[in-house]
């Protein structure tokens, strides 16, 4: 799982189908459905199901959707409190080439 399978599975509950999804997101549908069939046979419960209708997440890819998103909120808010320490620490300028022996 990873920032485009959860942009994919995004756009498939709003979309309602895999091709909606691939349109929107500029990608073929052989490559969304490639992308769906990968998380369906990798997770213990299939995350997305087709039908003539269209497509649509099941109540475990909604879940595992939001814990996803939950835990990149928490990453982009610890990389940006970490990135300010850091900044910190940095100089203004490096330190000059060392001449070797």
């Amino acid at each position: 799982m990873g920032p485009g399978k959860a942009d994919l599975l995004d756009a498939i509950a709003s979309e309602g189908s895999i091709s909606a999804a691939g349109r929107k997101l500029k990608m073929s549908y052989r490559r969304c459905w490639m992308l769906v069939d990968v998380l369906n046979r990798c997770w213990t419960q299939p995350v997305v199901t087709t039908s003539t209708e269209g497509a649509q997440l099941t109540d475990f890819g909604r879940d595992l959707l939001a814990r996803y998103r939950a835990l990149q909120a928490v990453a982009q808010e610890s990389a940006a409190g970490g990135g300010a320490e850091l900044a910190d620490r940095l100089r203004a300028a490096p330190l000059p080439v060392q001449p070797s022996d």
